[in-house]
């Protein structure tokens, strides 16, 4: 790598629920939720942020702050099996950790810009902002490796819509989408998921919490929802996930 080094200084942090990068999306969706860009006070950013307001989406440049290394090949969420290079890719594990993700702009409050849509993780660093221009920014184009991918639609059963309801109303906001950015393309593979075959279909891991689904055609039917802790686990007074409450009030529930 070039040996010149450069340096930028962050306009600001990005704060939102999605913590965990197997939380994030595999890129902006709308099963994301909100999250705030909070620009850096004392530099005059009032001042850049204006006409913003008449922007519906935008373009955000991030650092990847949980990457401390790069890999040259890496294998792709979805399309394939074999691993290409990094650049062919928008993998976080890149040699310069940058990136990009285009968002809609909610609302803007001073140096507080709400957006919809974000696969941004909470802390990270934002080096800048543009307006997403369509007809410059918008091409039917996509990588090769990309075009064998087979999107899945989504079914949720009635028991599991009221489960997820319930775990929303009670803090657990990010599940939904965690199911579906991970099910819509190869929801079986277990090379690039935390996904086992069991009984007559399958079950994926999201923390501490497990999801039974099972696979036809084009579908996916997510049937149930269940805790990843035995009785035995919820018994035990340690919680380092700090959840067992909001478990045992889920198995009460009936």
């Amino acid at each position: 790598m070039a040996s010149e080094k450069i340096e930028f200084t962050p306009i600001g942090y990005f704060r939102s629920p999605q913590v965990h990068p197997y939380e994030a999306g595999r890129q902006p969706d709308s099963h994301h939720s909100e999250g705030v860009i909070e620009l850096s006070p004392g530099h005059n950013f009032e001042q850049a942020l204006i006409g913003l307001e008449g922007c519906e989406r935008i373009w955000i440049l991030f650092l990847f702050h949980h990457n401390q290394h790069w890999n040259p090949m890496v294998l792709p969420p979805r399309g394939t099996d074999a691993k290409v290079g990094v650049f062919a890719t928008r993998s976080p594990y890149r040699p310069n950790p940058v990136g990009i993700s285009c968002v809609k702009v909610k609302s803007i409050d001073k140096l507080k810009i709400t957006v919809e849509g974000a696969d941004i993780l909470d802390g990270s660093p934002i080096i800048d902002i543009k307006p997403y221009v369509a007809y410059s920014d918008a091409f039917d184009s996509e990588p090769e490796w990309l075009k064998s991918a087979v999107k899945h639609q989504i079914i949720f059963s009635d028991t599991v819509s009221q489960q997820l309801n319930w775990l929303e109303k009670n803090g657990l906001d990010q599940l939904r989408a965690f199911l579906i950015h991970q099910l819509e393309y190869e929801p079986t593979n277990s090379k690039k998921k935390r996904v086992k075959e069991i009984d007559d279909g399958f079950v994926i891991a999201y923390r501490t919490w497990r999801a039974f689904f099972y696979v036809t055609d084009t579908k996916v039917v997510v049937e149930n929802i269940f805790s990843g802790y035995s009785e035995q686990d919820l018994v035990n007074s340690e919680d380092p996930y700090s959840d067992k409450s909001l478990h045992r009030l889920f198995k009460q529930r009936g």
